[in-house]
């Protein structure tokens, strides 16, 4: 993610890259895999990763955003990104998140790298 100061928007979009953008999540997990640590930022990211993947909620201001989020979702299980940030979260010993839905400052009209293609 880089830098000791990141804002709160940086880790929102580094947070969408971990949970919809599988060479994020890759890049994350083999730095953990090769013994790296990973900083605070990172770990909650990380965690609102895992935030992202919940029940979207009743409570959303940005009906593009909300759209954007759920085709997110839809898209991301093909690649089973829940599961693999969950088992990410169980390696670095991070605590159950108590939340049921996304949480409403989650929700952002984010866009994504593109996926290269061959």
């Amino acid at each position: 993610m880089g830098g000791a100061n990141v804002n709160p928007r940086e880790r929102i979009q580094f947070a969408y890259e971990l949970a919809f953008f599988p060479p994020r999540l890759n890049g994350l997990w083999n730095r953990i895999r090769d013994g790296d640590t990973v900083s605070e930022d990172e770990a909650k990211a990380l965690d609102e990763a895992a935030l992202l993947h919940l029940a979207l909620p009743e409570d959303c201001h940005s009906q593009r955003a909300l759209e954007r989020l759920a085709m997110f979702q839809a898209k991301s299980r093909a690649f089973g990104m829940p599961m693999f940030i969950r088992s990410v979260r169980k390696r670095l010993n991070r605590p159950a998140l108590p939340d049921t839905a996304v949480p409403a400052r989650l929700v952002r009209d984010i866009a994504l790298p593109p996926l290269a293609r061959r």
